[in-house]
């Protein structure tokens, strides 16, 4: 930069340069539109406004924390019934990960305030560093549309900021939209098509989709690209990126430029669920709760250091010469593989990781269906690796801890818990008084999550604002998203103590 202050952004030239690019590369300008509607000239200004003033609020926290507890109160009975025990145990038992997520209010609200202040006026901020995003994609053609939009949006705000690109498309030899995959790769300069052959074994015989990414792995260590100023980018096939995550990588591997011996290895940032990308109301609500979870627990492990909470399959930024060091080569009963990434990296690399303000943009599950599967996946693969003795024990704890919170979750609903106190003729009061707001903490921290993650949802989707139905929706269906949530989980533990043959379950993803 040479010292000198760079010229703020513009967004319209910014849109401009991607229609642009896109239409030299041959891709029609009515694909890309199509593809990036949320980014017209005029929502990319105010998309960039949203972004920059927002914060995780504390005020739904306190108030609902505040109604519960009174109302708590004011519904105690003298003495507690045959489900006093069991709820005492069982509804104070998330205390932890509430206090994590409120911890990581906190440091999300601090890390987007100093990272304003450190980049205010400095505009545009560009790097250097070689920037390979890698996108797996089983290739079917119900998600070829997903993966076009999304890798238009890399060639059309990467470059950008980071002139140094490439963009990996890895696919499986014989895939069934290879032609239309290809064709896609041929329109620009900027993507490599990666074919993972049939005939491939990884040494320690890992199948699905870590499989492959310890494919494309391996090509870039032949390559000799495992270097300190590489950095990988990893990416799902239906998430795509914005101006805003640009900027924030850049902005932040250029800071571990100037960090030295104190640089981070890796770090990630928040996953949002644009609207229009929606086909399913209901799930797109009940996706609120991830982004949640990126601003408070995740921000909390990952931003202090050690990603012991996990870590997403996208929007993952790792340099080069560390994922070298790791690979994803972690057997065929693996269908996590970005959890057990992250465990590794947390005994190896202490305090190392990083959280960032950038966002990708994703879609919810197109059905019920593939919710509940998506969902089972994620539980059946983090009760394996709890059960895993190759991982550091204390990290296994912790992933234990969470498991057993979401295994209990259909037993512990609102909803089953109150149906069972009429059929047993019980109250839900509790053994002791003193653990009523513990309680509290847990549920109001429970409808923070919802209430910020539709926030966050409903800003980076057209218009920037909830509709006037979605706060109060989100908030009476926590009873429903809990069942929605728990079942699943509690279905793939019970297939990992059955010892079921594991499947890594791709759902459709919506264009």
């Amino acid at each position: 930069m040479g010292g000198q202050k760079a010229a703020p952004p513009d967004w319209d030239a910014w849109l401009d340069w991607g229609a642009w690019l896109a239409g030299r590369e041959a891709l029609s300008t009515g694909q890309f539109r199509g593809a990036l509607t949320l980014f017209g000239p005029q929502q990319a200004r105010e998309l960039h406004r949203r972004l920059a003033r927002w914060r995780p609020a504390y005020w739904p926290l306190v108030l609902s924390y505040l109604l519960i507890v009174v109302g708590d109160l004011w519904a105690n009975a003298p003495s507690a019934g045959a489900l006093g025990w069991p709820l005492t145990v069982l509804w104070t038992w998330p205390i932890f990960t509430t206090l994590t997520g409120i911890l990581g209010i906190r440091r999300t609200r601090k890390a987007l305030r100093e990272s304003e202040a450190r980049w205010s006026g400095r505009g545009l901020t560009r790097s250097e560093r070689f920037l390979i995003v890698v996108v797996p994609t089983i290739g079917r053609h119900d998600i070829y549309p997903a993966l076009e939009r999304s890798v238009l949006s890399y060639i059309a705000y990467l470059p950008r900021c980071f002139p140094r690109l490439r963009i990996d498309i890895v696919i499986d030899e014989g895939c069934e939209a290879t032609e239309r995959i290809a064709r896609l790769a041929a329109g620009s300069e900027l993507i490599r098509l990666v074919t993972v052959p049939r005939r491939y074994r990884t040494a320690n015989g890992t199948k699905f989709k870590a499989r492959a990414t310890h494919y494309s792995h391996e090509l870039r260590i032949r390559e000799h690209e495992d270097c300190d100023d590489v950095w990988v980018l990893h990416m799902d096939d239906d998430t795509g990126v914005g101006p805003d995550t640009a900027l924030a990588m850049a902005r932040f591997i250029e800071e571990q430029v100037q960090a030295g011996h104190d640089a981070k290895h890796l770090a990630q940032g928040i996953l949002t669920y644009p609207r229009e990308y929606a086909v399913n109301t209901l799930t797109w609500l009940a996706d609120s709760v991830r982004p949640a979870e990126d601003v408070g627990r995740f921000s909390t492990w990952t931003g202090s250091g050690t990603p012991r909470a996990g870590v997403h399959g996208e929007l993952l930024l790792v340099r080069a010469s560390i994922e070298a060091t790791i690979g994803w080569d972690f057997g065929p009963r693996s269908i996590v593989e970005d959890a057990q990434f992250a465990m590794i990296f947390s005994a190896r690399y202490e305090g190392r990781s990083a959280w960032f303000g950038g966002r990708c943009y994703g879609a919810s599950p197109a059905t019920l269906h593939d919710f509940f599967r998506q969902r089972e996946r994620w539980s059946w693969g983090l009760a394996g690796l709890v059960f895993n003795r190759s991982l550091q024990l204390r990290n296994r704890l912790l992933l234990g801890y969470s498991v057993m919170s979401w295994v209990v979750g259909p037993i512990t609903n609102v909803g089953v818990v109150l149906f069972l106190s009429i059929l047993l003729a019980s109250n839900t009061s509790p053994e002791m008084l003193l653990v009523i707001p513990v309680w509290a903490l847990n549920m109001a921290y429970t409808i923070w999550m919802y209430w910020e993650g539709l926030r966050v949802n409903a800003g980076v989707s057209g218009g920037g604002r909830r509709k006037w139905w979605e706060p109060l929706a989100v908030i009476l269906l926590i009873p429903i998203f809990g069942m929605l949530e728990g079942l699943p989980g509690l279905r793939g533990f019970l297939k990992f103590a059955q010892r079921a043959e594991n499947k890594f379950m791709v759902i459709a993803k919506p264009s």
